[in-house]
């Protein structure tokens, strides 16, 4: 007997899926729509006579494709690209930042094969996230969590830039002595990275993110993921301050599309097999703030200099806002550079960058998993098992590892912001971020498009900068929701977390003789250590918060575990969202002791309408022995 949902049929024998669509999410009409239902309360479903029973809570949302859907392929083509575009910014970020660190400020092009090397690897680890990873919609890209120790190791005496490198009379982008210079840098930034990257492997495919995440709450996430970008101040003042009115330009600019203009709609032409050509009112300035920002004001640039507005002179305040300052970079730049492994040369390993980069191993894998619920939430599947975390963070942990292995000078975690780009374009398909990744992937191979991006007039970045850092903050900050900010307890420590992460930094750098051992690499990985604010910052949340007394409702233990717990959902939905693809799970994962691999989905367990059937055929295969016995 073949039993029906009430409003969602069970497929028929006659209908075959290609493992992308889930039949759980038709609706009664037909249409490509979903229903995330924002209650904790799931549906209640009863048997009788065979027949399964769903009891649906009221809609709260509709997404316009759910995470299994499949939409045609020009749309996952242009939502692929928004994606793409949502993730620009902060990708084309990192290198910029890197560039001084790496005596790149005079070498633009090396730049562009930078941005053009992160997209790449971007790209690589996108599809390897969605397909074998975690299974969910999410982007993957650079992150800043890396940077606050790399710019700490990189500000080590013995890789601090000569001072030849930033004169722009004296570099020859071309000579060997120049190209020694930055490569050595990136090298041991490359061995670092993979280094720490084989912890995060270790941590997701062994399932300890769990036992970690029973440790950490959030007075350590907060000060953790809040030093992350205060101690870029002085980064983001420096290039500000190269002409204080174009990036108050773009700050503006920015502000006023993401806060003051994001619900305003723009009418669009678009395109539908039942209305044609027409036009539909679309919230593009809350969709592309940054872009629509960097734009204009880059536009700005571009005539003030082509009027000679802006000052010819490199000495002159307000140069660097012309945007011929790395004109030559387009020219130079060849259409077409693929990226591969070691092409800066073999990675070398020191103590110091390893150590310094495990600190923000640790704060990226935690932002991570919450990245993962939210992302599982806004996209209509149900909350993420043990296994798909556990699958999810190791694969993070394999990008990182081919992050340093490419030489992008970084990382690669989940990115928040297309996360919420779901929950504003209503489109969860897991397809549209597939499309995105071979999107990044291509745009690595154009080399021309990373030159475009190496040409951003320095006060453009720097306003940039203003916006983007004072977010990345806010959202450390936001952590304490959970925890009972009227406590004394949890005021003291959130206070001295961010208090020490910014003092002792500041202080190490100032007298880096008088923590000396006489030990080179203890002196190193103490010197990164103490000079990266968001391992101090996190270091001494997690001990005063795991030492001092409070409750678990105190503390924000509770709270936090009710979003980040992993709610048992419906077996059919988890399966068809979770399970590994190509039959991998259902050939590989069915052994007894499959279910000892933290990243392998559990045995299924049996439907209710499935045992339904087999004790009817039972019985009446008894009836038939008895017949014939008989």
């Amino acid at each position: 007997m073949r039993g029906t949902e009430e409003g969602i049929p069970l497929p028929s024998k006659d209908h075959s899926f290609n493992g992308m669509d889930n039949p759980t999410f038709t609706n009664e009409d037909g249409n490509l729509y979903c229903v995330v239902t924002e209650s904790k309360a799931k549906n209640e479903k009863t048997i009788k006579n065979g027949t399964i029973t769903t009891h649906k809570k009221k809609d709260s949302n509709k997404l316009a494709y759910c995470v299994t859907d499949v939409p045609p392929w020009y749309l996952c083509i242009l939502l692929g690209i928004q994606h793409y575009l949502t993730a620009l910014g902060g990708i084309v970020a990192i290198p910029l930042i890197l560039s001084k660190g790496l005596c790149l400020t005079h070498d633009p092009l090396t730049q562009s094969h930078l941005i053009s090397t992160i997209f790449f690897v971007s790209g690589i680890c996108t599809l390897l996230q969605v397909v074998f990873g975690v299974r969910l919609p999410i982007l993957q890209g650079g992150t800043f969590a890396f940077l606050t120790p790399t710019l700490a190791m990189l500000s080590l005496p013995k890789w601090q830039c000569p001072e030849w490198t930033q004169n722009a009379s004296l570099v020859n982008a071309t000579s060997p002595e120049f190209i020694e210079e930055w490569q050595s840098r990136i090298r041991e930034i490359q061995g670092a990275v993979m280094v720490a990257s084989c912890f995060q492997i270790f941590v997701g495919f062994t399932g300890l993110i769990g036992l970690l995440m029973r440790f950490i709450g959030p007075l350590t996430i907060a000060p953790t993921i809040c030093l992350i970008a205060l101690p870029l101040f002085e980064s983001a003042g420096n290039d500000a301050g190269s002409h204080w009115g174009i990036s108050a330009m773009t700050t503006f600019l920015i502000i006023l599309f993401s806060q003051y203009l994001r619900n305003v709609p723009v009418p669009m032409p678009t395109y539908s097999k039942t209305k044609k050509c027409h036009f539909s009112m679309i919230n593009l300035f809350q969709i592309f703030p940054v872009l629509f920002g960097i734009g204009i004001s880059w536009l700005v640039c571009f005539v003030l200099t082509v009027t000679n507005a802006l000052p010819s002179s490199p000495q002159s305040y307000g140069y660097l806002a012309r945007t011929d300052v790395k004109g030559d970079v387009l020219s130079q730049a060849p259409w077409f550079r693929f990226p591969y492994p070691g092409q800066w040369g073999v990675p070398t390993i020191s103590l110091a960058g390893v150590f310094g980069i495990l600190a923000g191993v640790i704060s990226s894998m935690v932002e991570s998993v919450g990245d993962y619920h939210a992302c599982a939430r806004l996209s209509g599947a149900p909350p993420p098992p043990r296994h798909a975390i556990n699958r999810g963070i190791g694969i993070e942990g394999i990008g990182c590892l081919l992050a340093g292995a490419w030489g992008t000078g970084n990382g690669t975690t989940s990115y928040s912001e297309n996360v919420g780009a779901l929950g504003i374009t209503k489109v969860g398909s897991r397809m549209v971020i597939i499309a995105g990744g071979i999107m990044m992937l291509l745009m690595g191979i154009f080399s021309k498009i990373g030159a475009v991006f190496a040409t951003i007039p320095t006060p453009v970045i720097g306003g940039m900068f203003m916006v983007m850092f004072g977010v990345i903050a806010a959202v450390g900050i936001s952590n304490l929701q959970y925890a009972d900010m009227n406590s004394s307890r949890n005021i003291f420590i959130i206070g001295f977390s961010i208090f020490s992460g910014l003092t002792i930094p500041n202080w190490v750098n100032k007298n880096t003789k008088l923590i000396e051992t006489g030990i080179v690499q203890l002196d190193q990985v103490i010197l990164v250590l103490l000079t990266t604010g968001m391992f101090v910052g996190g270091f001494f949340g997690f001990i005063l918060d795991n030492t001092i007394p409070g409750t678990q409702e105190e503390r924000g233990i509770l709270a936090w575990k009710q979003v980040h717990e992993d709610e048992s959902a419906d077996i059919l939905d988890t399966e068809d969202i979770y399970n590994l693809p190509f039959g991998i799970g259902t050939r590989f994962c069915t052994g007894s002791w499959t279910r000892y691999l933290p990243f392998c989905p559990k045995p299924r367990e049996q439907d209710p309408s499935t045992s339904i059937q087999q004790e009817d055929s039972h019985d009446q295969s008894k009836d038939k022995e008895k017949e014939t016995k008989h």
